[in-house]
């Protein structure tokens, strides 16, 4: 879908003394992750929770807020600019300086840390929704894909992923026991149970590919000593990058993702020791993918949080990566922790972010 986030990447590690551009992620809400809901398109019933949420935990109000950006899909939608009747969840007065992309709002936290790094405000409020519900999920993202020569085809996002699993599959670089075992977690599932279950596209079965999920997520950040001052541990964004593959399918190897590797490689400068890692993988063999490609060591645990495979909010699901690492951290049971969103056809986009306790930076 169209973006209108910036092609270029900015990433650096910086010191505690560069207190002025210090970035911090200091709140995170999200709303429940369900299957269905039965409000509008806009976003606006998922989103004043998750703002009001982020309100009483920072003791803050909206005036408290000086930028505010988001992320969502007209398409997804079925509405023209129904990212402006979203704004119905913050409210008309007192008037707001607000931006707004088409894509995972991780991208909408990529230019509020622009905007912060510029020096244009300190403190921004980032949120994404999507209602996965309202359509064919699977359908609607085709219209991702060239619309000359490969959107006319429809094929659909369960069939280029299954394109993607069986050109790994033929390479043996993975197996469907890999693939079963990034689903099962922790453990939890059942492996051989799961390779017994049918395909829903071949070699993608049920559990390979993320639930259909509506929802909504927001992320506060802070510059500096303000981050200090709204949260006693604050999560610093030490680096994050943004690359992108080229959108033609047939001009790329499906099994690996380079602008995963490149992203990683700006941020990290090799050292990918993690505590913990959110990756935003749609389907088990991307997980796959985007481990390799950023070189995660096996002590690093891998969603933590159950990841897309658990719950898939369409535009907020890679900024719950970056909320879900961000927690960790604030919570203690992290001090390190890599965060990771993708958007477009197999892999096509991918951003990273490495974020640091006080600490470990």
């Amino acid at each position: 879908m169209p973006s209108t986030t910036p092609t270029s990447t900015t990433s650096e590690r910086r010191t505690l003394t560069d207190n002025a551009t210090d970035i911090a992620v200091v709140g995170f809400a999200h709303a429940p992750h369900v299957p269905e809901t039965f409000g509008t398109t806009n976003g606006v019933e998922m989103l004043v929770p998750c703002f009001q949420q982020l309100y009483s935990q920072l003791g803050i109000n909206k005036s408290d807020i000086d930028f505010w950006c988001s992320g969502s899909s007209d398409y997804l939608a079925g509405r023209a600019f129904s990212f402006i009747s979203a704004i119905d969840a913050i409210g008309a007065v007192p008037p707001i300086n607000e931006s707004h992309v088409e894509m995972d709002a991780a991208w909408a936290l990529y230019e509020a840390w622009v905007k912060l790094r510029s020096g244009q405000a300190k403190t921004a409020l980032v949120y994404g929704f999507g209602k996965s519900s309202a359509g064919t999920l699977r359908q609607v993202l085709t219209m991702q894909l060239d619309p000359y020569l490969v959107g006319p085809l429809w094929p659909d996002a369960w069939s280029i992923a299954g394109l993607q699993a069986r050109a790994g599959l033929d390479a043996g670089r993975w197996t469907e026991r890999d693939m079963a075992a990034v689903a099962a977690g922790d453990g939890d599932g059942d492996v051989e149970s799961l390779l017994n279950a049918p395909y829903v596209a071949d070699p993608l079965r049920a559990h390979d590919v993320a639930p259909i999920t509506d929802g909504a997520a927001a992320i506060v950040l802070a510059v500096g000593d303000r981050a200090r001052e709204l949260c006693e541990r604050p999560a610093w964004i030490t680096g994050i990058a943004h690359r992108v593959d080229t959108p033609v399918l047939g001009a790329r190897d499906l099994t690996v993702s380079p602008s995963t590797s490149a992203a990683a490689q700006a941020v990290t400068g090799g050292d990918t020791t993690f505590d913990i890692a959110e990756l935003h993988a749609p389907f088990s063999h991307q997980q796959l993918i985007l481990a390799e490609a950023i070189g995660l060591k096996n002590g690093t645990k891998v969603n933590p949080s159950g990841g897309a495979l658990a719950a898939n909010p369409m535009f907020a699901a890679g900024l719950e990566r970056i909320g879900f690492a961000a927690k960790a951290i604030m919570a203690g049971s992290a001090n390190r922790a890599l965060a990771h969103a993708t958007s477009g056809p197999a892999l096509q986009q991918n951003l990273v972010a490495v974020i640091d306790s006080e600490a470990s930076r």
